[in-house]
């Protein structure tokens, strides 16, 4: 049987995939539990310095990149498996990590799937992608970071009827409004988002790193303490290898060989 969250390294970049297609990638326990690990993981190697998710919907009639939470897993009494000690939902919504997630999307992201969209740090879409958080329709409500993470990626108006009607986002209105960063084709999605992987590994990882908590910290914190975690993180930063290669480099005329210390 094939594990229920694959895990995948080419060159610097981790491909994680959920493979529970059957079920429309909803998350149980063994999806959550499946899904912390791969991030461990990919932390965990100095080697791995971008991650991409996606999910696999091979024999699905209307691909769905992740359904949300395992509704038969809530009505039998299974709800707190769905969630980990230090990831929550999926073993994901609230994980804190340092390496940011492109996630790939070819289908539909709805509930906490779309909460694990929104916990990622870039989006590449398809065309036939969209977003919703559908719990209102079900007498729910998102309790994993959508709440407040959509309005801030989107807007406080649009998300707002996205939220109370339960009506999913189409990729393009999703592109257009900011959530998304690239649209492609079907099928494409991974491919895309190596692409832009990729980009981002030819940076300073330290560098990729420092920046991505600052911009993240940026919509809970005053400008004062952004200031000051912006000069410690820079402190951090100049004081590394990585920076006297950049440095040498430039002036070299050359390529620098980051190592990531």
């Amino acid at each position: 049987m094939s594990e229920i969250v694959q895990y995948e390294r080419r060159g610097q970049v981790a491909i994680i995939t959920l493979n529970r297609p059957e079920a429309r990638n909803a998350v149980n326990g063994d999806v959550a539990q499946g899904l912390e690990a791969a991030i461990d993981k990919m932390e965990a190697d100095p080697d791995v310095w971008v991650g991409v998710l996606t999910a696999n919907t091979d024999g699905q009639k209307n691909p769905v990149f992740c359904a949300g939470a395992d509704l038969k897993a809530i009505n039998s009494g299974d709800a707190g498996a769905l969630n980990t000690k230090r990831g929550g939902f999926g073993g994901y919504a609230y994980r804190e990590r340092t390496k940011p997630v492109i996630v790939a999307v070819d289908g539909l992201a709805t509930a906490g799937g779309c909460e694990i969209v929104l916990a990622s740090d870039m989006v590449v879409a398809s065309s036939i992608s969209a977003f919703g958080l559908a719990e209102v329709k079900r007498n729910l409500i998102a309790g994993a970071g959508g709440l407040f993470r959509l309005p801030r990626a989107i807007g406080q108006a649009v998300a707002m009827e996205v939220i109370l009607t339960g009506e999913p986002l189409p990729a393009q209105r999703a592109y257009e409004l900011g959530l998304v960063n690239r649209i492609t084709e079907p099928g494409k999605t991974v491919e895309v988002a190596l692409e832009l992987a990729n980009k981002i590994c030819l940076a300073a990882p330290l560098a990729v790193y420092a920046s991505r908590k600052v911009v993240l910290a940026a919509a809970y914190e005053t400008d004062d303490v952004l200031k000051k975690m912006t000069n410690a993180e820079f402190a951090v930063v100049l004081q590394s290898e990585d920076t006297k290669e950049g440095l040498t480099a430039f002036i070299e005329k050359r390529a620098p060989q980051w190592k990531g210390r």
